[in-house]
């Protein structure tokens, strides 16, 4: 009998680190790890860093928990997904200068309107370049010593491969990338340092590998040395690939930490008000993406609020109707990216006496995060992106509630990935299409994918009277104006 082939997707989160192996010939997923950590204690209000070394600690772990009596000359490949946007800066020697500021820091507001009104773009706090030009400007002693800048996802195939390399998916949400021309953007970097462009590594076609395990990287994997090492991507991007995005017509909204609302294209889709990232997506296509701050956050804040599980509150959110009998939440707890406001406060409206049970603060924390999202893909179809086969992933996507709300809002069926960590998913099959690459196949990305990627159940429709969703969609929209005077221009680029 022929041995197995097996293929290590590593997905590098803000909350954890997991793993998992599957299974070429089965189309299975054979075994899973995980390791969960947090954020850099202590630091002022908006700055969220973590050490890269960090995820290092984590990737043993979980990969050493995937692996546990495997044989090693089984897996034939590794892919790595990471957490988008943080800045790992790299000295001569290639050590990390300071903790990586992530997706989610904030205190780069400043440096990110800069930059927007130099380069006549918006670029957002939350992406790369306002990190770079944060350290830059507040810790010039360290910046002096800088020579490599990498993403989350890149160090860590540095440290498996000792090679310095990045791909277009991540690469373009660095905020000094040209999408449709899939290199970088010379003006951009020259706006945050001359030295900018020197310090970033070359990039990597899709389906082309990084490099192969060294002998460390080999070491902490407990895989072979030599093993195929995929050029992985940001999280996003790994998440369509294992959700089904890598064909397009599919799309696909993440619920997680953040939540995104993404679909592969065959071309560069471009939003003139920035609102839609024009991401490149892991497989050679395109990514337009709208990605939120705050989203599973706000329902672990009423979770640690009331005491209660997730469990118990979906069940009490489902004896409340939609609107939640008047009370809305603008879930905007550790400011937001889309729309732009990266020093915004939450805001209850609507507070009476009756509607402030638990049932109902769950209900308007899932309506206020997904009407966030449905504006986003309000935007996309207004660019030409359709919404037809949408897909959900992500560490919420089994709410049975959150996808009722979400197929209402959006007017169109969800379905539910059955890999719930989509992202090493994807990672893994990136290796596995890769390596098949590498002999000879021919199979495109979105094939190679087709045997490991499943939905659950039956779609969940939306209902057949969505008026009170409709509403519920336009009250936030207006409260978002009255409250922050931000117009979210779903409708319109010129709204």
């Amino acid at each position: 009998m022929a041995p197995s082939r097996r293929f290590l997707g590593i997905d590098v989160g803000t909350q954890s680190t997991k793993a998992l192996v599957i299974d070429a010939d089965t189309g299975e997923v054979v075994s899973r790890g995980a390791v969960a950590y947090g954020l850099i204690e202590g630091l002022p209000k908006g700055h969220m860093e973590q050490h890269p070394e960090t995820w290092i600690d984590a990737i043993r772990g979980a990969a050493r928990q995937a692996l546990h009596g495997m044989d090693p000359a089984a897996v034939l490949g590794v892919g790595v997904s990471g957490q988008q946007h943080g800045a790992v800066v790299l000295d001569e020697q290639s050590r990390v200068v300071r903790p990586a500021k992530l997706w989610c820091d904030t205190s780069t507001a400043a440096e990110a309107a800069q930059l927007s009104r130099a380069l006549g773009r918006e670029i957002p706090a939350g992406f790369t370049a306002s990190k770079l030009a944060w350290t830059r400007d507040h810790e010039p002693r360290l910046w002096a010593k800088a020579r490599h800048v990498l993403l989350p996802h890149d160090y860590v195939n540095f440290r498996l491969t000792d090679a310095r390399t990045m791909e277009c998916g991540d690469a373009s949400g660095t905020g000094f990338f040209d999408s449709a021309a899939r290199a970088f953007d010379a003006r951009a970097c020259a706006a945050i340092d001359a030295r900018l462009l020197s310090m970033l590594p070359s990039l990597v076609a899709a389906g082309e590998p990084a490099g192969t395990l060294s002998a460390a990287g080999a070491t902490l994997l407990g895989l072979c040395e030599g093993t195929l090492v995929s050029a992985g991507g940001g999280d996003n991007m790994m998440a369509a690939i294992g959700s089904g995005a890598a064909h397009s017509g599919v799309a696909v909204i993440s619920l997680g930490t953040s939540g995104t609302v993404f679909a592969r294209c065959d071309a560069p889709v471009v939003d003139p008000d920035g609102l839609i990232a024009p991401f490149c997506s892991s497989d050679g296509a395109w990514l337009p993406l709208l990605c939120v701050m705050n989203l599973t956050g706000v329902t672990e804040t009423v979770r640690a609020l009331t005491g209660m599980s997730h469990a118990a509150l979906t069940a009490a959110a489902q004896a409340v109707p939609s609107g939640s009998d008047g009370l809305m939440w603008l879930p905007f707890l550790q400011g937001e990216r889309v729309p732009n406001l990266p020093d915004a406060t939450g805001q209850l409206v609507g507070m009476r006496g009756d509607n402030l049970t638990a049932g109902h603060l769950y209900r308007a924390a899932l309506e206020g995060t997904s009407c966030n999202l449905a504006l986003g893909a309000a935007r996309l179809q207004r660019l030409g992106v359709p919404l037809v086969d949408v897909r959900l992933c992500g560490g919420a996507a089994n709410n049975s509630l959150w996808q009722r709300i979400l197929a209402n809002l959006i007017g169109a069926p969800v379905r539910v990935v059955a890999e719930t960590e989509a992202a090493a998913l994807g990672a893994a099959i990136q290796a596995h299409w890769t390596h098949a690459r590498v002999h000879g196949a021919r199979e495109n990305c979105g094939e190679a994918a087709d045997s490991f990627v499943r939905t659950v159940g039956p779609a969940v429709e939306p209902s057949p009277d969505r008026s009170a969703d409709e509403n519920l969609l336009g009250r936030f929209s207006e409260e978002l104006f009255l409250r922050y005077g931000v117009r979210f221009a779903a409708a319109s680029s010129s709204a």
